[in-house]
C-alpha cells in the first residue's frame, strides 16, 4: 500500500492558475510562488457568500480520528455533487512534523498539496512570524541594555522569544550572561511559534491596517511601578508590520482532486485558539458556494474557540458543524487497548461513546445544525457500526459513514448532500458567553457547559492577575482556555465524559493585540517536547530531491 507521500507525489496537479480561476480570481489577484502555490493579493476582490461548516472532533486519542483529512474529503466531495467549494486549514507547523505526528496535510487519497511544501516552510510564513517575534525579543532587550527609558522591569518581561520545533531544553533559559557588552541577565524562556500571540493577531487580523493596530496593542513588560508596555511603546510597531507584509497574505493550494484549499496560519488549540486565519475563510466563503474549514483538536477546544473567539471576527457563524468520530478511538476511550482496538468490542464503544455524546450537546448548544462523521476504519464491525448510530440518533443528530482516506471525495458524498440540505436550515446561533461578563463567570461557563466540570480553581498567582486585568480595563475579552488536548478535564489521563471535576487555572495572561484573555490550566506546556522515537528519524531525501518519510 502507498503511503501519504507516494499517493501525493504521483498526482498530476493542476497549475495554481487555474485553481484560482475556480474562485473567479485573475492573474492580478494572485501572487504565484512556483507552480502549485500562490497568495492572495488583498484586498480579495469576490463575489460570493457562501454557506460555511465548522468541521471538530472528539478529542484526540493516540486511535486516531482523521479530522483534517475528513475536511478535505468533504471538500473534494462537494465535487462530486456539483457543488463549489473552497477549504480552510491551518499551516502545518515543523513541530508536530518533526515531532510525533508527521506530515499534517491529511492522508490517503484526502490530501492538500504539494504536501512537502506545506509541510516544509510552505510560503514563509511561520519563519516571518518567528523573525517577527525574536526580532521584538531583541529590540525589548536592547531598550533595556541602552537605558531602560521605559523603565522596565527586567523581571517582568512577560515576552518569551519562539522556534517553530519542540525543544524542551529551551523552556527556560537564562540570557544576557558575558558581561557589560552581552546585555542585561536575566531568566527567559522560548515558545513553540504556534503559540507567539504575534501568530494569533495575524490570524485575527482584517488586513494589514488592523495588522498593524493588534501588533501595537500587545504587552511585552511591566515597568518597576506595575505600568503595562507594549509594543507600542517601544515604537517599533511598523517594524514589526513590514515583516509580515506577505505573510498576511491567504495561501492558495489545491486538494488532489483540484478543490481550491486557502491554508494560512496555524495556532495550536490546546495553547491558543486554534483556527487558520479569518483572511482564509472569509477567501473561501467570498469565492465558493461551500466554504468549509476546521478548528483544532477536539470541540472542546478548537471548536469552542472558533465559535467564541473567531466567529465574531469573521462576522459570520457556521451554518453547520460536523463532529468527526472513528469507533477506534470510541473505543479506547471506553479502556480498551490501543494494541486491542482491531477487535469488536460492542461494550467498550459504548462504554467510550459518552466522549461524542458530550461534544454533540456542547455543539448543538451553540443553535445550529450537527452532524456526526464517522471516519470509516477497516477494523469496524457491522455490530459496531450499528450500535454507534443507534447512540448517536439517542443524541438526536445524524450520523454518516465516510471513507475519504481509501475513496477519497467520493468517499463522503452522503455527508456533502446531507450538508447541503443542513446548511439550507434556519437558525439563531446563540453565544456561550457575553464578552461583557466576569472573567471568571466566562471561564465557569466554558469548564460548566463545555468541559462538564463544576469547579474553577484560580491559583495565588492567577488571582492576582484577575485583579490587575480588571483594573486597566481589560476583562472585557473573551477568554482562551489553555489545556490539554486529550481530556475535557486538565489531567491528560482521564478520558471519556468525567463530571464534577475542576479545573486548576494556574496563570491569566492578557493577550491585548490577539483580542482574549489566555486562561493556563494544569500542566500545559507552550513549548512541546519531541517523543523518543521523532518522525524525523525516519526523513529522507535523495540526489534527486525526491522526499521519503514525510508520512
Amino acid at each position: 500500500m502507498k503511503t501519504d507521500i507516494e499517493i501525493s507525489q504521483a498526482t498530476k496537479l493542476q497549475n495554481i492558475n487555474e485553481i484560482a480561476e475556480k474562485l473567479g480570481l485573475n492573474e492580478e489577484q494572485i501572487e504565484n510562488y512556483g507552480k502549485y502555490k500562490a497568495k492572495i493579493n488583498l484586498p480579495m476582490h469576490t463575489n460570493k457568500n457562501g454557506k460555511l461548516i465548522l468541521v471538530t472532533s472528539i478529542n484526540p486519542t493516540a486511535a486516531g480520528e482523521g479530522k483534517t483529512t475528513l475536511t478535505i474529503g468533504l471538500g473534494d466531495a462537494f465535487k462530486h455533487i456539483n457543488k463549489n467549494c473552497a477549504i480552510a486549514l491551518r499551516e502545518p507547523s515543523l513541530g508536530p512534523v518533526m515531532g510525533i505526528k508527521g506530515g499534517a496535510t491529511g492522508g490517503g487519497y484526502a490530501q492538500v498539496a504539494p504536501m512537502e511544501d506545506i509541510n516544509l516552510f510552505f510560503t514563509g510564513d511561520f519563519p516571518a512570524i518567528t523573525e517577527a517575534h525574536d526580532t521584538l525579543s531583541a529590540l525589548i532587550d536592547n531598550h533595556i541594555h541602552h537605558g531602560n527609558k521605559l523603565n522596565i522591569d527586567p523581571r517582568q518581561v512577560e515576552w518569551k522569544r519562539v522556534v517553530d520545533i519542540n525543544d524542551r531544553e529551551l523552556r527556560h533559559t537564562i540570557i544576557g550572561l558575558g558581561g557589560r557588552t552581552s546585555g542585561v541577565p536575566r531568566e527567559d524562556g522560548f515558545d513553540i511559534t504556534v503559540a507567539s500571540e504575534i501568530m494569533a493577531v495575524l490570524c485575527l487580523s482584517n488586513d494589514l491596517s488592523d495588522l498593524k493596530q493588534r501588533l501595537g496593542k500587545m504587552l511585552v513588560a511591566y515597568t518597576y511601578d506595575q505600568e503595562p508596555i507594549t509594543v507600542a511603546d517601544l515604537g517599533v510597531t511598523g517594524a514589526l508590520t513590514l515583516l509580515l507584509k506577505d505573510a498576511i497574505k491567504p495561501n492558495l493550494v489545491q486538494t488532489l482532486e483540484h478543490t481550491p484549499a486557502f491554508i494560512h496560519g496555524g495556532p495550536f488549540a490546546n495553547i491558543a485558539h486554534g483556527c487558520n486565519s479569518i483572511l482564509a475563510t472569509k477567501a473561501a466563503i467570498n469565492s465558493a458556494d461551500y466554504a468549509i474549514t476546521e478548528a483544532g483538536f477536539g470541540a472542546d477546544l478548537g471548536g469552542e474557540k472558533f465559535l467564541d473567539i473567531t466567529t465574531p471576527n469573521i462576522g459570520k457563524h457556521p451554518d453547520a458543524i460536523v463532529i468527526v468520530a472513528t469507533i477506534r478511538a470510541l473505543k479506547l476511550n471506553g479502556g480498551v487497548n490501543k494494541a486491542e482496538l482491531d477487535n469488536e468490542n460492542v461494550d467498550a464503544l459504548l462504554k467510550g461513546a459518552p466522549n461524542l455524546g458530550r461534544h454533540i450537546q456542547n455543539m448543538k448548544q451553540y443553535g445550529q445544525p450537527v452532524v456526526v462523521a464517522i471516519n470509516k476504519f477497516t477494523s469496524d464491525t457491522d455490530n459496531e457500526t450499528k450500535a454507534l448510530d443507534e447512540y448517536i440518533k439517542a443524541q438526536g443528530v445524524t450520523a454518516v459513514n465516510t471513507d475519504v482516506w481509501s475513496k477519497g471525495g467520493k468517499g463522503a458524498i452522503n455527508l456533502a448532500n446531507k450538508l447541503v440540505k443542513m446548511c439550507d436550515e434556519e437558525h439563531q446561533f446563540n453565544p456561550l458567553y457575553e464578552n461583557n461578563e466576569e472573567v471568571l463567570t466566562k471561564i465557569n461557563k466554558v469548564v460548566k457547559k463545555i468541559y462538564g466540570g463544576s469547579k474553577v480553581e484560580l491559583s495565588s498567582k492567577a488571582k492576582k492577575q484577575l485583579k490587575y486585568i480588571q483594573k486597566h480595563g481589560w476583562d472585557k475579552m473573551p477568554v482562551c482556555i489553555a489545556k490539554t488536548q486529550y481530556s475535557f478535564t486538565d489531567d491528560a489521563k482521564k478520558l471519556g465524559a468525567p463530571k464534577n471535576f475542576t479545573i486548576h487555572v494556574r496563570e491569566l495572561q492578557p493577550r491585548l493585540g490577539a483580542g482574549f484573555i489566555v486562561v493556563m490550566t494544569g500542566k500545559v506546556l507552550t513549548m512541546p517536547g519531541l517523543p523518543t522515537h521523532p518522525a524525523a528519524l525516519d526523513m529522507d531525501i535523495d540526489q534527486n530531491g525526491k522526499i521519503t518519510g514525510l508520512f
